[in-house]
């Protein structure tokens, strides 16, 4: 459990009552992003109350008549998901910074330069956010808000979502430690194992994740893969 003394409020207002809970600011920006979280960890303590700071708690009577349920643990995750996480501006700062490079980061990966087909650099992205002072919601998914972000960006900085699909043959004598590799790295579309012993694949990755490719290939192969872009797919 989270102590009383790093705890925030998370607070949920249904049917017209106040509902609050006592939460690790960092877990409850998880479980709002959607990821499992256990609640032990989640909560200073497992109560519902109508003002944490009084004590004032609710009835499970309450829980019942107003959210269905009496299960605290049920209770807590609805208050935290589709409530508001009173979080101080330090932590605030903090959050926003860690959510920022996660959408860079995204950026970076999964879209090109369409003058270039070539990936941005992550300063670069990062100027134009700045430049188009973009809003990001520390408490949202980077998925469910980078497509209104690139399009904000794109009248300063031309990108699109692209994918390409690779054809990779490996010589024998690298073979077995590239497959768990690159199957690690992403997504074989299919793969098969040659005569000769090399093993040839197809994968299909984000456009901006070449250069991690070619790098992770360099290591495995020393240098002796071959590869061919065998077409590129707008996302």
């Amino acid at each position: 459990m989270v102590s009383l003394e790093k705890a925030v409020v998370a607070r949920l207002k249904k049917g017209g009552i106040n509902f609050e809970v006592l939460v690790d600011p960092y877990l409850a920006r998880d479980l709002k992003e959607g990821k499992d979280v256990n609640i032990e960890d989640l909560v200073a303590v497992e109560e519902v109350f109508h003002d944490a700071r009084k004590g004032e708690r609710a009835s499970l009577s309450e829980l019942e008549k107003i959210f269905g349920t009496s299960n605290i643990e049920k209770v807590i995750k609805i208050i935290v998901s589709e409530g508001e996480v009173q979080i101080t501006a330090e932590q605030r700062k903090e959050m926003l910074e860690q959510k920022k490079k996660q959408i860079i980061e995204y950026i970076r990966m999964n879209t090109i330069d369409p003058r270039t087909n070539a990936p941005h650099t992550y300063a670069r992205i990062e100027a134009a956010m700045n430049e188009a002072k973009v809003h990001i919601d520390i408490f949202k998914p980077v998925e469910m808000q980078v497509r209104d972000i690139v399009k904000a960006l794109k009248p300063i900085l031309p990108m699109r979502f692209e994918e390409v699909e690779i054809a990779i043959k490996i010589p024998a004598e690298h073979a077995g430690k590239a497959v768990s590799a690159l199957y690690s790295f992403g997504r074989i579309l299919r793969d098969e194992w040659q005569k000769d012993g090399s093993w040839i694949c197809v994968m299909r990755i984000p456009a901006g994740m070449q250069g991690d490719l070619m790098d992770l290939l360099g290591k495995v192969s020393k240098g002796e893969a071959l590869t061919k872009v065998l077409r590129r797919i707008q996302a």
